[in-house]
């Protein structure tokens, strides 16, 4: 009975976002913003649990700084921000290279150009901040397209869905699944690849721990590997949602690694690029998700109520810090 429901309810998921990847290019740019900011308060109103932890983050993360009403406002801000980031993905289609300048004003794409005419790899890294789906789609609009991980869901067809959507613009994407080997292979031969690196992962050979707004963060290294063994270049990326139903994409030049760095140390450093992004413009990460999933032991700082010890990942970092008292 159980499995039987379990495919009803995947059919049911299915049916329901075709019919919305079909009918939401056929609407207005001006009627998705909206819908947008609909959507992201109703989200934040009668989400009891996704609200919890926002605000648990939020207070983590900045301690003090802000007062209960702004943490709201920021839970709230980012709940629509990220209803426009899903809503603008579905919008794709409409989208052409004819008519996307029009949606998008892109900025530093000529650090990937002139990366591309001398051969040289490049991993565009980014974060689940502001409109990180156009952001992605940009390169390829730009003549750039890329290999680009994405997150599988259980339900195989929900997947295909967002993986037609993403590869509007030219992108391929591929599974989490060997999707070292595949990028390494990837980048060795020049190409360009993409990824999201604030994802929260399970401790194992694959992640390592840095220091996130003063807290422990279990997050992939894969981007570190591609970089020291494929030779690929950490180009920064960001989207910005504007207010007229536009997106400014900003790439950045790419992040300068010491030749003898360590994983761990490149991981940490692109997130010191891009932490100082979120304390600039909070309201536009992604704030109701589960970043700090595990904590240590003896923590130094108040972590929010979802995480708890873990002893694998109370193993991964005495590893990260007898690493850090070799290196010193």
């Amino acid at each position: 009975m159980k499995q039987c429901w379990k495919k009803i309810r995947y059919r049911l998921e299915w049916i329901g976002l075709e019919l919305l990847a079909h009918l939401i290019p056929r609407l207005p740019r001006r009627a998705i913003v909206r819908l947008a900011n609909l959507f992201g308060s109703l989200g934040f109103t009668f989400d009891g649990r996704g609200r919890k932890v926002a605000l648990a983050n939020i207070e983590a993360a900045f301690g003090d700084r802000y007062t209960p009403e702004q943490r709201a406002e920021i839970a709230c801000a980012s709940y629509r921000d990220f209803a426009r980031t899903m809503l603008d993905l579905f919008w794709a289609p409409a989208l052409t290279r004819e008519n996307y300048h029009r949606y998008m004003h892109v900025e530093g794409m000529e650090i990937l150009k002139e990366l591309n005419a001398r051969g040289e790899s490049a991993i565009v890294i980014v974060i689940h901040h502001g409109n990180f789906e156009w952001a992605s789609l940009a390169g390829g609009f730009e003549g750039l397209p890329g290999v680009i991980v994405t997150e599988s869901f259980k339900n195989e067809h929900l997947s295909e869905i967002f993986k037609r959507c993403r590869e509007t613009s030219g992108h391929r994407m591929i599974g989490q699944e060997k999707s070292m080997i595949r990028m390494l292979k990837h980048v060795k031969k020049g190409g360009r690849s993409g990824m999201l690196l604030d994802l929260a992962m399970e401790p194992g050979e694959a992640s390592t721990i840095i220091d996130t707004f003063g807290l422990k963060l279990c997050a992939t290294f894969l981007h570190a590997v591609l970089a020291l063994r494929g030779g690929a270049r950490l180009v920064p990326l960001e989207g910005r949602s504007q207010p007229d139903g536009t997106c400014q994409v900003v790439l950045h030049p790419p992040i300068e690694i010491p030749p003898d760095a360590t994983y761990r140390q490149v991981a940490q450093k692109c997130w010191d690029f891009f932490e100082p992004v979120i304390r600039n413009n909070p309201h536009h990460w992604m704030w109701a998700y589960k970043h700090w999933r595990y904590k240590p032991a003896k923590p130094e700082k108040a972590y929010p109520f979802y995480s708890y010890e873990y002893r694998d990942f109370e193993a991964l970092l005495a590893r990260v810090e007898q690493e850090n008292a070799a290196g010193s």
